[in-house]
């Protein structure tokens, strides 16, 4: 056995080992927070920013318009925060997370889903329908995410928070009307 522990091969294999393993569950993220504050979205041709004013009036042209919401429950982490979906002025719809708390981790992303939200089901989302909206921007805060046009909002009906590398959801929130 000591001769198997001072071989130079034994050291490599395990030092390779933990590289792989330090790649893959990133343990440090588990001590890390990226807060973003992005502003609730209007959009003005292609770019979202704060809502249009009349030269007059000075005042917002038009309101976006709620079309669904849902708070998050946890999943694989603790999460919490809220969901809306957010239909623009000019007709494009954003997802906004508003108050988001949950882990960082590694590879995490912002699906649409066709699957039900519950309590200890955090493996589903990816068995049906998922539309990936992008990466999560930050941990903890508020973010919006566009939704393109092409999405049916009538089938995704949920929102979920993540983790590709590992297939599971941190939290996710059903969106209702």
């Amino acid at each position: 056995m000591k001769i198997v522990l001072r071989h130079p091969v034994t050291w490599i294999v395990a030092a390779a080992g933990i590289a792989v393993a330090l790649y893959l569950f990133q343990p440090w993220r588990l001590f890390t927070t990226v807060v973003v504050n992005e502003p609730p979205p209007v959009s003005i041709g292609e770019t979202m920013t704060e809502a249009p004013m009349t030269s007059d009036t000075m005042t917002p042209t038009a309101s976006p318009r709620v079309l669904s919401m849902g708070s998050f429950i946890t999943h694989e982490h603790e999460t919490s925060g809220t969901a809306k979906v957010i239909q623009l002025p000019d007709g494009k719809r954003v997802l906004r997370i508003e108050n988001l708390n949950t882990s960082d981790g590694p590879d995490l992303r912002v699906w649409l889903s066709d699957q039900p939200v519950k309590e200890g089901e955090w493996r589903i989302f990816d068995d049906g329908e998922w539309l990936e909206l992008g990466e999560l921007k930050g941990n903890q805060g508020n973010a919006n995410y566009a939704i393109p046009a092409s999405a049916d909002l009538d089938s995704l009906t949920s929102v979920t928070i993540w983790c590709r590398r590992f297939a599971v959801s941190f939290g996710a929130a059903g969106l209702t009307a």
